[in-house]
């Protein structure tokens, strides 16, 4: 991966194109990231409702985000990174500091105390159609015909898994839109991110992303401090969501990006409803519907044909 600071493509435009390494079927190394990701961020979600057991949703966001950036920062000393992030580069890096991490980690703690993580999880895949759209519309890269058709396999998938839970009260609707908004963020940010990630790499990208995001969310994450009850099962889950689930996850997925494009690379995301939902069984004790496990037949499916060749996608 390139991480000199060269010029920016696409002068001011925030949004822009970039090529891959790889547009063919998914290689082993491919693969191994996608796995790896979908199964930390599926765990993610279990985590979050763990630790909104004994503290509050702002100072998860804050540790989650605040850990996620010290990992970085770390393996930045470990692996020292070669040149700096370009001027002209920055507007991307901070609004990938807002829509990437600051708003969908406020959004997902706040969200799932009114549903629960495995419909969190489940509504998260609907964001490679968020992707697919904002690359079509503002990058001018529309997936191919067996890419689309992976989209609407996963969708309905995902529909299937989620409509058993969000037929049982309106109740739920408030935490339903805040996922649904979160996505959406992801629809924008994955778009942004590809480029920067090739000509940079992605811990020098990703440390500079987590550490802005930290200070987006500093003040909300010290709003009620004192509300906090230290206990040991929700702080070590917030540990394992900043360091695994941000810090290390971010650099994974942000590497995903680069090798394959931000279109394929969304499709981890009909990915982790499997995992999310799994968790939420044998964790949790959530209920499961018959229907619940056609659909995620159906997300692996769509993350199947998704994953094959992408000749002149981004």
């Amino acid at each position: 991966m390139s991480q000199t600071s060269g010029s920016s493509a696409s002068g001011s435009t925030l949004f822009s194109s970039a090529s891959v390494a790889n547009t063919e079927q998914f290689t082993g190394a491919d693969w191994g990231l996608f796995l790896s990701i979908s199964i930390i961020w599926g765990a993610s979600f279990l985590l979050i409702a763990e630790a909104l057991e004994s503290l509050t949703p702002g100072f998860i966001t804050l540790g989650r985000t605040g850990l996620g950036a010290i990992t970085l920062v770390a393996l930045r000393v470990v692996r020292p990174t070669q040149g700096s992030i370009a001027r002209e580069d920055w507007p991307r890096v901070v609004l990938l500091s807002v829509l990437w991490v600051a708003i969908p980690f406020t959004l997902f703690p706040l969200a799932e105390q009114h549903i629960n993580s495995a419909i969190t999880g489940l509504l998260n895949g609907g964001m490679p159609i968020f992707a697919a759209i904002v690359s079509t519309v503002l990058v001018k890269t529309a997936p191919t015909a067996i890419q689309r058709i992976g989209i609407l396999v996963g969708f309905v998938g995902v529909v299937l898994i989620s409509l058993p839970s969000l037929t049982e009260g309106s109740s739920q609707a408030k935490g339903v839109l805040m996922v649904l908004a979160a996505t959406v963020c992801y629809g924008f940010a994955i778009n942004v991110a590809a480029p920067l990630q090739q000509r940079y790499g992605a811990v020098l990208l990703m440390s500079s992303v987590l550490v802005l995001a930290a200070l987006w969310n500093l003040p909300y994450g010290l709003y009620r401090f004192g509300d906090n009850e230290f206990e040991a099962i929700p702080v070590l889950s917030v540990a394992a969501i900043g360091v695994a689930g941000t810090g290390l996850a971010y650099w994974i997925f942000a590497t995903l990006v680069g090798r394959v494009g931000a279109i394929r690379a969304s499709f981890i995301t009909y990915l982790i409803p499997v995992v999310s939902l799994v968790l939420g069984v044998v964790v949790r004790e959530d209920e499961v519907a018959a229907l619940a496990i056609v659909g995620a037949v159906l997300t692996i499916g769509g993350a199947l044909l998704a994953s094959r060749k992408a000749s002149g996608t981004s």
